[in-house]
């Protein structure tokens, strides 16, 4: 490589890290590959694969941190377990997958919970619940704001997913999805990667809405 090609692409590489520290500036928790979508718009010529991309976040150290997962359920109860049906699923309609999940968000009085229900289709958030509880009625009431918005003929080939805690395997949650006549899935362990719909949406709140919602005007 001549020396000039190098220079160029040395002022391109530093041009783009001074992007992405901008854009980090104002939004700190946004994750490298939503990174990597918005630079290969900005830098057409400059943007070579993600791969590349990555390793040059690495470098500038500016990778984000992952953070420690806590638990927000227990699969240690005596209700019965349900298998993960949606291995090599392919989503292409709305309500034909729903996935739920907790999540915790740190604030000023202590740690809430937040209950979610997700249409992986359109990746909508179509129940929620936020409670200072882990107790399944919550859980129960997210669900109901989901199915309060769907025609009773729309539950038809629905697949509702979650993980094998005591609030999804509890007789009034299973109760509600047996009445739409919705099938049952469960993740298999904890690993996050089971449920990978709900953890994305898990980040995105967290990490970007919930951030802009604390900043000062």
């Amino acid at each position: 490589m001549s020396k000039e090609k190098r220079m160029r692409r040395e002022l391109s590489e530093k041009e783009i890290l001074d992007t992405v520290r901008d854009i980090r500036h104002e939004a700190p928790g946004i994750g490298a590959y939503k990174l990597y979508l918005m630079l290969k718009e900005l830098y057409p010529d400059e943007m070579r694969g993600r791969d590349w991309f990555y390793g040059l976040m690495h470098e500038s150290h500016l990778m984000l941190k992952p953070g420690k997962r806590r638990h927000t359920t227990s699969s240690n109860h005596p209700y019965r377990k349900y298998k993960n049906m949606i291995k090599g699923l392919t989503v292409n309609r709305i309500n034909q997958l729903w996935v739920a999940d907790i999540t915790y968000i740190d604030t000023d009085e202590g740690v809430a919970y937040l209950h979610l229900l997700t249409d992986a289709f359109t990746h909508e958030i179509i129940g929620w619940v936020l409670s200072d509880s882990l107790v399944a009625s919550n859980t129960v009431t997210a669900l109901d704001m989901g199915i309060s918005h769907v025609s009773p003929l729309g539950f038809d080939g629905l697949i509702h997913h979650s993980d094998r805690g005591v609030q999804y395997c509890c007789n009034q949650y299973i109760d509600r999805l047996q009445a739409i006549k919705a099938t049952i899935s469960m993740t298999e362990d904890y690993k996050p990667t089971d449920n990978a719909i709900a953890e994305r949406v898990n980040g995105i709140i967290k990490q970007e809405w919930l951030y802009r919602m604390k900043r000062p005007p």
